[in-house]
């Protein structure tokens, strides 16, 4: 059964500045928390191309994969999808959407659909670890988010 975890925040930017941020090179990179292992080894086109796809070499403790995500339903300014297609989870879905609110701010929702290894045991032993990585990770990324549209806008504003 398919877990789902969901992280929101206002940002200080329209829905459009948000996705393009998101689109920019090297997003992904700025986006990873510091403490997170994780790097990318390859990538063939953007968000914005159907079926172009990265590569992350992943690490949890001792144990290190590949973790390749494809890119998929790209709504430019409202919202695309990453979709494991090989890695360390039976199933791996996150939606990430720009929802307009103003000329100046938005929401930005992340929905991370997921299936943890190892069936019920690995629910068992693995869920809330997880729940708790993933609330810290988009938090740290919501905040960096946030902290560089705010910086953009600041700096238009001089």
């Amino acid at each position: 059964m398919a877990e789902v975890f969901i992280y929101r925040s206002k940002m200080p930017a329209s829905a459009e500045e948000v996705y393009r941020f998101h689109a920019e090179p090297g997003a992904l990179q700025r986006l990873t928390p510091p403490w997170e292992k994780a790097k990318v080894v390859a990538r063939t086109g953007g968000i914005e191309q159907p079926g172009s796809r990265v590569t992350l070499r992943v690490s949890v403790g001792p144990i290190s994969q590949n973790w390749v995500a494809e890119h998929r339903d790209c709504q430019p300014g409202r919202m695309f999808r990453d979709v494991m297609v090989s890695g360390p989870f039976p199933r791996w879905e996150h939606r990430h959407s720009f929802v307009p609110e103003s000329e100046t701010s938005s929401w930005l929702e992340d929905r991370v659909e997921f299936e943890l290894p190892f069936g019920w045991l690995g629910n068992f032993v693995g869920i809330g670890y997880t729940r708790r990585r993933l609330q810290r990770m988009f938090a740290w990324r919501h905040k960096a988010t946030s902290e560089e549209l705010a910086a953009r806008a600041a700096k238009r504003q001089r």
